[in-house]
């Protein structure tokens, strides 16, 4: 009798052969397709970067890049593919002309055999003339990692070529946490089981709260992947997680939008000004006319006895007097006051003392009217339009429940070793001045030699030389120049056009002066210390030096916070190039 598994097991043997055809005809020829979906930085209200993604040809059945991986992986040639993607998406990033980051999946087996040992990638960007400080190496996981040791050479070797490295679908895969803690990467993108109905799921939204603690404390970016509903997007900007990628902002494409439009929707208790106004206070509580009896103010307490004050307005609708529950209903503990004030108007009893703040004013200045104000108006506050005309009322419980979310989010935005403003300050900071339509100057500070010193003298006086950089910054740009600590020994400086040069030669100069004493007496007299590189291999470390990215901005170029950020990077690379204290000016313009 036959054996009835012979027909099945040789359809499925033809199938991969057919597949295995396909694959080496696609490989041979090149047909790959990238795409590409943009990551949205919400704060700037711009796009941060570009992920690409491959796709197969649309009449191949690995067309879909499941099947085509898959495919690859069983017949050995997963590396392969993997560098025609990564070529392909390099040439197409650099003709499209995108702006921003560019994402590259890449997996570590490739790292480890080929790229690593060859410099595959910086090759490609070369042919095209892009910046490696432009681009992203996101590490997929489609294997586990099993020699962390030469996969830490690997990332270090790209992160000293000007990459940057990030985690892709953390909290999925095979051991993604130890992934973090092994390789530190510059960014992690959360998988997007954390992020789907995030604003439904109070575990979820713990979990990636907890979570992005803990990439603040590292000095990493999380990326918060599928976002697909307009709830999710709100439910992250209230955790201050700004960069977003999904559905919601634009699907994958081969030529992708190059801003966004419409802009991101930012719920107002976030965006800027109007999320810090008297306005986000208000509670409309129907208000009684002068000239109400008492008696229907008295059935308006009884029936709603959560009420604690009622405004009192004139025929323009303009406040005029409170009349407070607790004061109104005390009149009324004589038996003789019912019948005392059944005929008279309201008038007669409200209170005239009353805070009344303007939708518009900002809550810090609403904080401070409240604290001058008498004791017995501290309570509740009427909330006016900008013509005097009622809109509601507020509560002091709410006002310092709101200052006191704006204080830990501008806790949280600060860089928790110096103080300084972070990364969504510094965006801010750049929007307004290229908002102003004054000339400006953006310079990127990064000190060179600093993870080699920290190595050797240790974190606490590593953390030391970031405080007194940080403190010199500070008072060599003055009161009308700002300073932003970007992350561990980087930081942005905005500083008036007139004096920008005179001051980045004079923080160049202080800092030769003072980088010495960091060092023991040995090492200050040889100019160095003797170290080891990241291969093993014996090297002298020169003292700590600082390059200075200079970009001049002028006004009414259409610029974005982006863009400025996208042109220092690339000028940071510049500047670490040269030898010793340097200061590069794009003289690009």
């Amino acid at each position: 009798m036959p054996d009835a598994t012979v027909a099945p097991r040789r359809e499925a043997d033809v199938m991969i052969d057919h597949e295995a055809r396909e694959l080496a005809r696609i490989l041979d020829e090149a047909r790959i397709t990238p795409l590409f979906q943009p990551i949205v930085d919400a704060g700037c209200q711009g796009i941060f970067g570009y992920e690409a993604l491959a796709r197969g040809p649309s009449d191949s059945p690995l067309h879909s890049p499941l099947t085509l991986f898959d495919t690859a992986r069983h017949t050995g040639r997963l590396v392969e593919l993997d560098l025609l993607c990564r070529r392909l998406a390099i040439e197409a990033f650099a003709r499209l002309g995108l702006p921003g980051r560019l994402f590259l999946n890449v997996m570590p087996t490739s790292l480890l055999e080929q790229d690593f040992r060859e410099g595959l990638t910086r090759t490609f960007l070369d042919g095209v003339g892009l910046s490696p400080e432009r681009v992203v190496i996101e590490l997929t996981e489609h294997l586990p990692i099993h020699d962390y040791a030469l996969m830490r050479q690997a990332v270090d070797h790209y992160r000293r070529m000007g990459f940057q490295v990030a985690l892709d679908d953390l909290g999925a895969g095979y051991s993604s946490l130890r992934h973090w803690a092994e390789l530190r990467p510059d960014f992690v993108k959360m998988d997007r089981h954390f992020v789907q109905d995030i604003d439904r799921d109070p575990g979820k939204g713990q979990f990636l709260g907890s979570l992005l603690e803990v990439s603040r404390s590292l000095g990493c970016r999380v990326i918060a992947e599928g976002i697909e509903t307009a709830g999710e997007q709100r439910c992250l900007w209230s955790m201050n997680c700004t960069l977003m990628q999904g559905y919601l902002f634009a699907r994958p494409a081969a030529d992708p939008p190059r801003s966004l439009e419409p802009p991101v929707p930012v719920p107002p208790a976030m965006s800027g000004s109007f999320g810090t106004q008297a306005s986000m206070l208000c509670r409309h509580l129907a208000p009684v006319m002068q000239g109400t009896l008492v008696p229907e103010v008295v059935e308006r307490f009884r029936c709603e006895p959560e009420l604690r004050c009622l405004a009192v307005l004139d025929d323009q609708h303009r406040p005029v007097g409170l009349v407070r529950q607790h004061q109104f209903l005390g009149v009324f503990t004589n038996p003789f006051s019912h019948a005392l004030h059944a005929r008279r108007a309201i008038d007669s009893l409200m209170d005239r003392r009353m805070l009344v703040a303007e939708a518009s004013m900002p809550l810090e200045t609403l904080s401070q009217r409240i604290t001058g104000s008498p004791k017995g108006s501290r309570d509740d506050f009427v909330i006016v339009d900008d013509a005097g005309r009622y809109r509601g009322m507020g509560q002091v419980i709410d006002l310092l429940r709101e200052i006191t979310a704006l204080q830990v989010r501008s806790a949280r935005q600060a860089n928790p070793l110096t103080g300084l403003p972070g990364n969504q300050v510094i965006n801010d900071t750049l929007a307004a001045r290229l908002a102003q339509g004054d000339p400006f100057v953006a310079v990127y500070a990064d000190l060179d030699h600093f993870k080699a010193y920290n190595d050797a003298y240790g974190y606490a006086r590593g953390d030391q030389v970031i405080l007194a950089l940080g403190r010199m910054l500070e008072e060599e740009c003055g009161d009308d120049g700002f300073v932003g600590h970007v992350g561990g020994d980087d930081f942005m400086l905005v500083l008036p056009e007139a004096r920008a040069r005179r001051r980045c030669e004079a923080i160049l100069a202080r800092f030769a002066r003072f980088i010495p004493s960091f060092y023991s007496e040995v090492d200050r007299l040889a100019g160095g210390f003797s170290g080891r590189d990241r291969q093993g291999e014996a090297m002298f470390v020169p003292l700590m030096t600082l390059s200075l990215a200079y970009h001049a901005v002028a006004p009414g170029a259409g610029r974005t916070a982006m863009d400025i950020a996208n042109v220092l990077a690339e000028l940071k690379g510049q500047a670490k190039r040269q030898a010793g204290n340097s200061l590069f000016i794009d003289r690009r313009q």
